[in-house]
């Protein structure tokens, strides 16, 4: 089997699987995967999956096979480095953090730990969402076969993640089946919100202290992808600033905010304060949707979390916080 990445576009939501749903290989080996280093030709199914960045532990999670070894959330985690999507399954499958069959964990803060990797004697190493440099990539396949990235480093859907690490443990069927019921539920609970379809939008990082003061995200990133993926659209502003550029977001300067046009602007904020210093801040207040008060300010890091690093776990987790408060910004547009 091979498996192309490819980019779905699209981010969706939904409340389905957790751990343990399908305990079952299905897929015949050996499997290979393509990704921006090459490709991965993986023999047996693997039994002892370490990850790495965002995403991917989540994901295995999803489909049924806990990690060895995962990542600490350090930020927007709880005090055990975890979150409540991920707990919820872990405890599920019977294999809480902290538990004699939990995944042992490490901290990402300074890159890639390579040696703590390493400790849980991994069989493969998924990283089909992160910003693995060649580097990194040639030091973990010294470790155990490794998924990459399909094409840019912190791009890859959450759909494209699920088919890459489904393809990787022998659960290809069992990833088809969790990328529709995903989506299924994130068409439905945004249909609750009608004033969201069709609304033109920005997602950005808005910080009035600072003299940049603006980083937009672009449609290559989560973010973008899950707003598109409920019925917005990207505004045109932004689809025409990214034209022949790569990487994830962009800086905007704060003196040119008033031509940030869209009806509903997005952000994430440390606190209320801050939202409050962006609405009377004389040039971050220009932006037309924050002067409508079509403005959505996410205080919750954790929040900010489940939707920058989108996974099958963490929308469903995700919806009922975020989507009232997007559809009351909408209603204001």
């Amino acid at each position: 089997m091979t498996l192309a990445g490819c980019s779905t576009g699209a981010v969706g939501a939904g409340g389905t699987t957790g751990a343990g749903t399908d305990n079952t290989t299905t897929d015949t080996f050996p499997v290979t995967v393509k990704h921006k280093f090459g490709e991965t030709v993986i023999k047996s199914a693997p039994r002892r999956p370490a990850t790495v960045s965002w995403v991917n532990a989540d994901v295995a999670i999803a489909l049924g096979v806990i990690p060895v070894g995962m990542p600490k959330d350090d930020w927007g985690g709880n005090a055990q480095g975890s979150t409540p999507w991920k707990d919820a399954a872990l405890q599920k499958a019977g294999a809480a953090v902290g538990s004699e069959k939990g995944p042992a964990q490490y901290s990402e803060v300074d890159g890639v730990n390579f040696t703590e990797v390493a400790k849980t004697n991994p069989d493969i190493i998924l990283a089909a969402y992160s910003g693995l440099t060649q580097e990194d990539y040639d030091k973990l396949s010294k470790i155990a076969p490794v998924i990459a990235y399909p094409e840019a480093p912190y791009a890859t859907s959450w759909q494209d993640s699920t088919t890459m690490i489904g393809a990787a443990l022998g659960r290809s069927q069992t990833a088809k089946d969790l990328i529709a019921a995903t989506e299924k539920t994130i068409t439905g609970q945004a249909e609750k919100y009608p004033q969201i379809k069709g609304k033109t939008y920005i997602y950005g990082n808005l910080e009035p202290d600072k003299s940049d003061g603006v980083n937009v995200y672009l449609s290559a990133d989560n973010r973008p992808k899950f707003l598109t993926s409920i019925g917005m659209v990207l505004a045109p502003v932004v689809v025409e600033a990214e034209k022949g550029k790569t990487g994830f977001f962009i800086p905007w300067s704060a003196e040119k905010a008033n031509q940030l046009a869209s009806q509903v602007f997005v952000s994430w904020v440390p606190d209320a304060k801050t939202k409050d210093a962006i609405v009377k801040d004389p040039l971050l207040g220009q932006i037309p949707a924050v002067k409508k008060g079509a403005f959505v300010a996410d205080t919750d890091n954790t929040l900010t979390l489940a939707i920058s690093a989108s996974s099958p776990l963490s929308l469903p987790w995700a919806l009922d916080a975020f989507l009232p408060e997007l559809g009351a910004a909408a209603s204001k547009a």
